[in-house]
């Protein structure tokens, strides 16, 4: 048998305290080995270690981690304005790095960081696109790929929370931190890039409850493709009844309709029909995930298993020295598309164009 992988994790905030656990489960059954936490608060990644037992040093630094060359694998979920800061030191150092959506938030700063990543570490970094290791959706696009509604013209995706943004988040707006989600999920189904796209958004409601400053608190985002074919993306902090994720898939022989809101946030119905006149779906599957066992991001109750499944396939990458299955560039492609739209908010001349 392989020995397991050491792994590091780069920050342990509100998500990396998530991967932490899931890090720490994947020890056990022998598919990793936590071998570093990394915290600005020392104090944090203590108590971390403490209550799950982790007995592996804790640094304050990337830096420092780099230098200790305790393992050469290491998951960064740290702020997005240090994820190229802290990529860079640690491939330069010999890492591969599974790094926290989104590169740096930015058009400008994820095309520079990707063309750095091109040029001197191109194999280096996995990019967390957990929806890719969502069995709901992968389940989806099998059906999808199978021809199960014909020719696909139009996709959407939702994204809702039920609050506003944390006081004190710092978020490049709504899109560019929400939408990166739905746009490579439209993206991976599709495997195609959009030739347009354009945005609209409003502030409605939950920017007056919260200290951060973001452009919109609703909007939503157009895309066009070739081959008439057309994706929408809906995104909000509004959903106050609860966290919802729907994507609707429209074939010419019927639709699948993945997820629908129905405050139960552990369950997820994927749904295949076809046209008018049949009277059942043509395809149903439940898909359930495991209560959690403290608090957390709401929407780790709805993408548990696609976060484990994301780190299993980066430890799996890593032991096997194989490319992986998203990339940096996969992240610039979404920002593209991301910034196209935006222009298009902001009035800039043939704003709508992506590339």
């Amino acid at each position: 048998m392989a020995e397991p992988l050491k792994l590091a994790i780069a920050g342990l905030g509100r998500m990396g305290w998530v991967h932490a656990r899931n890090a720490m489960e994947l020890q056990r059954s022998g598919g990793c080995q936590v071998a570093a936490l990394v915290d600005s608060d020392l104090s944090r990644a203590q108590r971390f270690a403490a209550q799950y037992g982790c007995s592996a040093p804790v640094f304050s630094t990337v830096a420092e981690l780099a230098q200790a060359k305790v393992c050469r694998a290491t998951f960064v979920v740290t702020p997005t304005d240090c994820h190229r800061s802290h990529t860079t030191t640690l491939a330069k150092a010999g890492h591969r790095v599974l790094l926290e959506k989104p590169l740096t938030g930015t058009l400008e700063g994820d095309s520079a960081f990707a063309a750095e990543l091109d040029r001197d570490y191109q194999d280096s970094v996995m990019l967390a696109f957990q929806r890719r290791f969502d069995p709901a959706l992968r389940y989806a696009k099998s059906l999808m790929t199978d021809g199960a509604i014909g020719r696909v013209f139009k996709i959407y995706s939702a994204l809702e929370d039920s609050n506003p943004a944390p006081n004190g988040y710092n978020s490049g707006g709504i899109l560019p931190d929400m939408s990166v989600h739905n746009v490579d999920e439209i993206l991976w189904l599709t495997d195609r890039m959009p030739h347009s796209a354009m945005a609209i958004g409003a502030r409605i409601h939950s920017h007056k409850l919260t200290t951060c400053q973001e452009d919109f608190d609703d909007a939503l985002l157009y895309m066009w493709f070739d081959d008439e074919l057309v994706a929408q993306v809906q995104v909000s902090r509004n959903h106050v009844s609860g966290y919802r994720v729907e994507s609707i898939i429209f074939g010419s022989e019927g639709q699948i309709h993945v997820g629908r809101f129905e405050q139960q946030p552990l369950e997820t119905v994927v749904e295949a029909y076809g046209k008018r006149g049949i009277g059942k779906p043509i395809a149903r599957r439940l898909f359930s995930e495991a209560a959690p066992t403290e608090p957390g991001p709401e929407f780790v109750e709805r993408f548990g298993s696609a976060y484990r499944a994301e780190l299993s396939a980066f430890v799996d990458c890593c032991r096997a020295g194989s490319p992986f299955p998203a990339t940096h560039r996969d992240g610039l492609r979404a920002q593209q598309v991301i910034a196209a739209g935006m222009r298009g908010v902001l009035g800039a001349k043939d704003s709508t164009r992506v590339l």
